[in-house]
């Protein structure tokens, strides 16, 4: 089999952030080179104690995306044909627009052929379970110890596109649901990715999600999650397509019968999407934003304001920042 290496030189402090972004246009399953050492978290991860002492962190990262290439020389992202041309198109596009308010370093694009690598399975041998707080994320290929029967279990098998939960946005996300849901209540999780968020929302006592994502591959990736956690295909609905602009996700989506609204996303996402999903929620409603880096929470924070919304909780977890608010119609300027 035959892969096609999009490789993007940037710098280790935009790495979080370029792969979210490029999630956006389908490219999947980002291999990270940088001379970062590893977290004492990581080696436990990857059963190392002692690593060889590694080159000096020159702040130099880079990140390349495969797309495979079938025998007639076309490429396919998330099922569709894609040209290279395209693909770079859009790659550059988003580096670009991440230009505009953030440092992203020389962001130059280099494509090469690769063949014969296992790269959608390789990466699982770093992924093992973990928890957030007392709750147990585990793939599909790891069984629950005996000491961990009776714990909340979160069974995520997060593919190459989207995130296996171990993220402190998601962890930020995952505690704010855990503590503003209600029996029965109506959920709407925007940029859904593998279903991390609605999964356990439903698990934690909500009674429908509704999930958007401008990935086609989120539809797959929620569907394999659900059955394995046992949700019922009919408690999550899945729609694909920009909130933010599309009118026609608006009204499949629904107005003013959420409870709870959750968007891990990135703060220049976030500051567009706020004034318009107040449209989604019921009065009172409750609206969980993570995704910020700490230095976008002032802009999220007014952007929130402005639109309207009581802010209840500013909650952070290392360089990611977590914004809870109310939806108060009356406090709309």
């Amino acid at each position: 089999m035959k892969w096609k290496k999009f490789k993007v030189k940037t710098i280790t402090d935009a790495e979080d952030i370029i792969i979210s972004t490029l999630y956006d246009i389908g490219l999947e399953g980002a291999q990270i080179e940088d001379k970062v050492p590893l977290t004492s978290l990581e080696k436990e991860q990857m059963f190392v104690d002692i690593l060889p002492e590694g080159p000096e962190d020159d702040g130099i990262a880079y990140l390349s995306f495969f797309v495979e290439e079938k025998e007639d020389g076309s490429l396919t992202v998330c099922g569709e044909p894609m040209d290279e041309a395209v693909i770079l198109e859009k790659v550059y596009g988003k580096l670009e627009e991440l230009r505009q308010f953030c440092d992203i370093g020389e962001g130059s694009v280099t494509v090469d052929e690769t063949q014969d690598i296992d790269w959608i399975n390789n990466w699982k041998q770093y992924f093992h379970q973990f928890y957030i707080d007392d709750i147990l994320v585990i793939p599909s290929w790891e069984d629950v110890k005996v000491e961990d029967q009776g714990r909340m279990v979160l069974h995520i098998d997060p593919g190459t596109a989207f995130g296996t939960g171990m993220h402190e946005t998601t962890q930020l996300c995952v505690r704010q649901l855990r503590k503003y849901m209600t029996p029965g209540a109506r959920l709407l999780d925007v940029g859904t990715g593998s279903g991390i968020l609605s999964i356990l929302s439903l698990m934690f006592g909500a009674g429908h999600a509704v999930g958007t994502d401008l990935d086609p591959c989120a539809v797959e990736a929620v569907a394999e999650n659900c059955e394995a956690n046992g949700i019922e295909a009919s408690r999550f609905e899945m729609f694909i397509g920009n909130i933010i602009t599309d009118k026609d996700v608006q009204d499949r989506v629904g107005y003013g019968q959420y409870d709870i609204v959750a968007a891990n996303i990135l703060a220049d996402v976030l500051v567009p999407l706020t004034p318009v999903i107040t449209g989604q929620l019921k009065p009172g409603g409750i609206y969980i934003t993570s995704g910020i880096i700490d230095d976008k929470e002032d802009t999220v924070v007014e952007a929130v304001k402005e639109a309207g919304f009581q802010v209840l909780e500013v909650n952070r977890q290392g360089e990611w920042v977590s914004v809870t608010a109310r939806w108060d119609p009356a406090g709309r300027s």
